[in-house]
């Protein structure tokens, strides 16, 4: 006694396709969305640096500084 096979009940090829291109569009709009958030974290980045001038307490030499560095205490 041999019984047929049972077929497998799947998605349809428009379903299928349906996903393909629903997939391909958030895919697309998490990529908008990324590139927004680069851009603005860049223009907020070149905002700050622009306010902060051209010579800011930033990192100074140890070895240079003026009187207060390793080799004005130590030297």
């Amino acid at each position: 006694m041999c019984l047929p096979k049972p077929k497998v009940a799947g998605p349809s090829k428009e379903e299928i396709e349906q996903s393909e291109e629903a997939r391909e569009a958030a895919e697309m709009a998490q990529r908008q969305e990324i590139d927004r958030r680069a851009m603005q974290k860049k223009e907020d980045i070149s905002d700050v640096l622009g306010k902060r001038g051209g010579r800011g307490a930033g990192r100074r030499s140890l070895f240079r500084a003026s009187g207060t560095g390793f080799m004005g205490r130590f030297g």
